[in-house]
């Protein structure tokens, strides 16, 4: 009796190993692909095109970066005396914004996650765990569709493909993990402090101006560029470049390192919610 009252008691403590969390992915694989898909297909839930809109809202984005960069403000990303097409501009900038987007996303939502689905908390039977895990997965998807449309686009105003882009899971394979680390350090800091999300959202903001998404880094000045370098996802986005529009290989060795410390966030944020996770019965 006493062992099934403590399974049900939702201030028992939590493993924090990633092997726990590894088991848990996998024996809930199952639910992690239906909440995602009731979390792809929710955002659309009512509206006359449906999931069509998550294919027609990058069409649209890059149509006005390509005008707006190209025809009005007439911008390169390179030197005057480089090769640059009319569109190029668009396109880098593009990429920049997919990188930022998935990051941001998950950022921005996270701080709600665990008071927006309170009635998980005290069903122990549900891995809370793992809403993180599922706000990630569908926020990836949204990234994985942009991504496909900037690669038609760079097909259809260049007439090719740089063969480097096989890398790309790769090069978001790091910052994916570290969102998602960050994610569960946010999903329990909202519950007991719930300025956390606008706190975030300003956060987000600022760092869209503090990434090199609208100018390269080269543009910075030196004093500058060191707080810039700093910011963990110019590393991701200067990298996606490389492999989607440059056609370079990318730096294994800064991926390697990246990951390795965005593996040590990704622990330390899920031990962080595992550790806190007793007292949101008490405050929700």
């Amino acid at each position: 009796m006493s062992t099934s009252l403590q399974a049900l008691n939702p201030h028992t403590a939590h493993p924090t190993s990633l092997l726990y969390l590894t088991r848990s992915m996998s024996r809930n694989r199952q639910i992690i692909a239906q909440m995602t898909r009731r979390e792809i297909v929710g955002r659309y839930k009512g509206s006359a095109f449906g999931l069509a809109w998550s294919f027609f809202n990058p069409v649209f984005m890059l149509s006005v970066y390509t005008f707006v960069f190209s025809e009005i403000f007439k911008s390169r990303w390179v030197g005057p005396g480089d090769d640059e097409s009319k569109t190029q501009f668009a396109v880098v900038l593009f990429v920049g914004m997919i990188v930022l987007g998935l990051f941001n996303e998950v950022l921005n939502r996270a701080s709600s996650l665990i008071v927006s689905n309170a009635n998980y908390v005290k069903k122990v039977v549900f891995p809370i765990e793992l809403l993180p895990v599922i706000a990630m997965a569908a926020t990836l998807f949204h990234s994985l569709i942009s991504l496909g449309v900037l690669l038609v686009a760079f097909l259809a105003f260049n007439g090719y493909l740089h063969w480097t882009l096989v890398f790309i899971p790769l090069v978001l394979l790091p910052l994916i993990i570290l969102s998602t680390g960050l994610a569960w350090i946010l999903a329990s800091l909202g519950v007991f402090l719930r300025d956390v999300g606008q706190t975030i959202s300003i956060f987000t903001t600022v760092l869209m101006f503090l990434s090199p998404v609208f100018y390269p880094v080269t543009a910075v000045p030196d004093r500058f560029r060191p707080f810039i370098l700093a910011n963990p996802l110019t590393f991701i986005i200067e990298q996606a470049r490389e492999v989607l529009v440059w056609g370079h290989l990318p730096d294994f060795a800064g991926l390697a390192v990246y990951t390795i410390v965005a593996f040590g966030v990704a622990w330390m944020g899920f031990a962080w919610f595992q550790l806190t996770r007793k007292g949101f019965a008490d405050v929700l």
